[in-house]
């Protein structure tokens, strides 16, 4: 987490919570965010950005992050609350969710990207805050593992989309998919490569 100014963080207690989200850019399912509180007596030592990690050590950190955070929860907003929201409400109402999820009250809020969520809880916004935070980079790898497996059970069930490989983006695996099968219950209508197909 280095190659970035010193982060300033206007709290100094034990209930900062860094909150971040996975699945914004996906044709289908719901977007994810965690909240997590890390516990400064059980240190875990590789949190990063999950995108630069393996699916084997996203997966170990996931456990790690779960066994010894102080306070961890996942949280989602559905396919349909993206369409009725659209995905930029829909990611910080599946935040809200997250830190309400939180079984210790955050007392400050680091939240990935530019903008807050609209929570009550004061906090600040971290620009790659995954990379430079070790709870935001928690909260990024508890999300990514959790809509990561939401894929994979719909490949499971949808094995012709190709779900597990390309997790819901639009790749030319998925977007050929849609040419040739249309659309499922799960993708998001409001999407412009899905908007033009009707309901199976």
């Amino acid at each position: 987490m280095t190659d970035f100014p010193p982060l300033v963080i206007d709290y100094h207690g034990s209930r900062l919570a860094g909150v971040d989200e996975v699945g914004r850019g996906p044709l289908v399912g719901a977007v994810v965010a965690a909240a997590v509180i890390l516990d400064p007596a059980r240190p875990i030592e590789g949190l990063a950005d999950s995108k630069t990690l393996s699916e084997k050590r996203r997966l170990a950190l996931a456990d790690a992050i779960r066994e010894q955070a102080a306070a961890c929860a996942v949280a989602e907003a559905s396919a349909e609350e993206i369409d009725a929201l659209n995905i930029f409400h829909a990611t910080h109402l599946a935040m809200r969710r997250a830190i309400d999820a939180l079984p210790m009250t955050a007392e400050y809020l680091l939240v990935d990207g530019n903008r807050m969520p609209g929570h009550h809880v004061p906090g600040q916004c971290v620009v790659k805050g995954d990379r430079r935070h070790a709870a935001i980079g928690a909260a990024s790898i508890l999300a990514k593992v959790t809509r990561d497996a939401q894929m994979v059970a719909l490949h499971e069930r949808h094995p012709e989309y190709g779900f597990a490989r390309h997790k819901g983006y639009p790749t030319r695996e998925h977007l050929a998919a849609l040419e040739r099968l249309g659309p499922l219950e799960e993708h998001r209508r409001s999407f412009a490569p899905v908007k033009q197909w009707q309901l199976l």
